[in-house]
Formats: C-alpha cells, sequence, structure tokens
C-alpha cells in the first residue's frame, strides 16, 4: 500500500524485504551451482584423469574386499570403543579415588596422542615384547607363550588402535550422557516408588540415549573414515588395497577416486541410518515417558 504522495507504508516494507531476500538467495544459489558445475566439468575433461580406469577398479574383487575389511574394522572397534568407554565412565562417576584415577589417565593417554601415532605403536608391538605369555606376575611362572606377530596381527593391531582411542572419547560422551539427568528426577522418581530397574529404564537411560545417541552416530562415521589411517600398517582396508593395485599400475589419482567414491558412499549410508535411528529413538523416548507419567499418576493416587 503507498500513500497519496507515493511512499510505501509500514505493511509494504516487510514484503520489500522478503523480496529483496528472495532474489538473494537465488542469485547466490546459482552462483553455488555454477561453481560447481565448473569443478565438475573441468575434472571430467581433465586429461590426467582416466575415467575409464575409475570404472575398471570401482567394482574390482580385490576393492569389494578392502572395503569389507573397513567395514569389519568400522563396525568392531565402535563396537568394542562403546562397551569400553561405558566401563571407563562408570569408573570416572564412581566414588573410588583409585578407579577414578585410572579411568582419567586413560581418557588422557589415548585422547592426548596422535591416532596414527597409536596405530603405529601396536602394529610394532613385538619391538616391545617378543612373545606374550600367560602366567603369574612377579613369580616367573608361565602357562603358556606366543609369538607376539602370530597373536597380534595387523588386522589386530589396526582394530586395538582404533578402538582403545575411540573408547577415551566415547566414555565423555556417556559420562555426559549420564550427567544430563539431575538428581531431582531420580530422587523423585525413588520418591514414587520406582525400582531401580525401573529408574533406569524409564528416567535415567531414556534422558541420557538424547545425549549418547547423536555423538555416537557422529563417532561411527568418524570412525569409518579413520580406518584409512591403518593404511601405514598394511592394515587390508581399502585405501591399502587401492594403493597396493595403484603401486603396480601407476594409476594413484584414479584409485584414490575410486577410494573416495566407496567412501562417502558408506558415510552417506551411515548418515541416513543416524537420521533414522534418531527419530525411533525421539518416539521412543516419548513413549516411555508417557509410561513414566502414567505410572507416576496412579501411584500418587
Amino acid at each position: 500500500m503507498t500513500t497519496s504522495t507515493g511512499t510505501k507504508t509500514g505493511t509494504d516494507i516487510p514484503q520489500a524485504i522478503a523480496g529483496q531476500r528472495n532474489v538473494s538467495w537465488w542469485v547466490s544459489g546459482l552462483i553455488v551451482a555454477a561453481v560447481a558445475a565448473f569443478i565438475a566439468q573441468s575434472l571430467y575433461v581433465n586429461p590426467n584423469i582416466a575415467w575409464a580406469v575409475v570404472g575398471e577398479f570401482i567394482l574390482s574383487p580385490r576393492i569389494l574386499n578392502g572395503l569389507w575389511t573397513t567395514l569389519e574394522l568400522a563396525v568392531l572397534s565402535q563396537a568394542i570403543a562403546v562397551l569400553l568407554g561405558l566401563v571407563i565412565s562408570l569408573m570416572r562417576l564412581s566414588s573410588n579415588p583409585v578407579a577414578g584415577a585410572v579411568s582419567r589417565g586413560y581418557i588422557w593417554l589415548f585422547r592426548g596422542t596422535p591416532l596414527l601415532v597409536q596405530i603405529l605403536l601396536w602394529g610394532n608391538f613385538a619391538l616391545f615384547y617378543d612373545q606374550i605369555t600367560l602366567g603369574i606376575p612377579f613369580t616367573g611362572i608361565t602357562f603358556a607363550s606366543w609369538p607376539t606377530n602370530e597373536v597380534i596381527t595387523t588386522f589386530v593391531a589396526a582394530v586395538l588402535g582404533l578402538a582403545l582411542h575411540e573408547a577415551a572419547y566415547m566414555a565423555e560422551i556417556i559420562r555426559s550422557g549420564i550427567m544430563s539427568v539431575g538428581h531431582g528426577q531420580t530422587e523423585a522418581a525413588q520418591a514414587l516408588g520406582l525400582t531401580r530397574g525401573q529408574l533406569m529404564s524409564r528416567v535415567v537411560v531414556p534422558q541420557a540415549l538424547r545425549i549418547i545417541v547423536p555423538p555416537t552416530g557422529n563417532q561411527f562415521i568418524q570412525m569409518l573414515k579413520m580406518t584409512s589411517l591403518v593404511a601405514v600398517i598394511a592394515g587390508g582396508d581399502l585405501l591399502t588395497v587401492a594403493q597396493n593395485i595403484s603401486a603396480v599400475n601407476l594409476q594413484t589419482i584414479e584409485l584414490l577416486i575410486v577410494a573416495t567414491v566407496w567412501y562417502l558412499l558408506v558415510t552417506s549410508i551411515a548418515s541416513a541410518g543416524q537420521a533414522l535411528l534418531e527419530r525411533r529413538l525421539g518416539r521412543s523416548i516419548r513413549r516411555q515417558k508417557d509410561r513414566g507419567k502414567k505410572t507416576a499418576r496412579g501411584r500418587s493416587s
């Protein structure tokens, strides 16, 4: 609306601002799309990239075996890290000073040293101990002994490096989730007569999971990418296989592109799974809260 003098009224000003924002939104979007298209086109026509080689190896059995090893490393290492992180977090929350000191020392050590260094140390563990023995400490009594290289293979060394490093982060994530539940809520639940099992399942765990699940999903996605570091000890993962193939055919860039495509695919699937899990967890938490409220009303009545 305009006045008789031709000036805009106050109701027209927000519409004008919205129109300007809409135009700038489209312009910025077109610029970003143009830049992305230019980069993609320059890569596609680049004479230094043999795309036929990429197509040849993208579904190569050797590449797929390396991908499978990468998935095994990620899933196994993350599972161990979650379980170990739970134990460390409970030790950290314990009133026992020894348990608290050990947990803090563990987190300090494994978070404070680079993952690559830890993988290299486990890969060269035989340089520290050439035999792994089973016996009674401080007595010299030995029941069995095995060569270290037979026990800590490259796969085992990769799992140890990834899992122990990740457990330090998972311990802090789980601890923060447990601590996010206020003491007032647990005291109120106990006052209503809830058992310890009901307290954990209906009050503590649902609220803690809201804090724990999202960063845990992010950590697993990060784990999928961190498995590439085990290439330094020839861990048999996707990157190791790609490097071995390129060392023979000298198609370094092409094999790196193959590895990149597979990393992008598996991390995208993991991200979609994480989003689905968070939505289902949200619905489950709401249902548990509703049951908890009904139980509290029934007990109070």
